[in-house]
């Protein structure tokens, strides 16, 4: 029969087996290979507004039109704000 300490030693070092691959280093994944791609965020630069585009904005928003409705106010601001050029 065992006695106490045998079963408590016969513990501590079945722990010690199942701990240590709790402790144990993993490996770093390897860095992502350099791509010669570029960001798309930072492959385009947005296009600058124009003068026609600022306009019928202020005016969209001094009508007060959101939505689907300023979409299309706005394009047919600007197809005018280019026949008129």
């Amino acid at each position: 029969m065992m006695t106490i300490s045998s079963r408590a030693a016969a513990a501590a070092v079945a722990s010690l087996f199942l701990i240590s691959s709790a402790f144990a280093q993993t490996a770093t994944p390897p860095a992502p290979a350099p791509t010669t791609k570029a960001a798309p965020a930072a492959k385009k630069a947005p296009k600058p507004r124009s003068a026609a585009s600022l306009e019928c904005s202020k005016e969209a928003d001094t009508k007060g039109v959101h939505g689907k409705e300023r979409k299309k106010f706005m394009s047919q601001c600007k197809k005018s704000a280019k026949s008129k050029s």
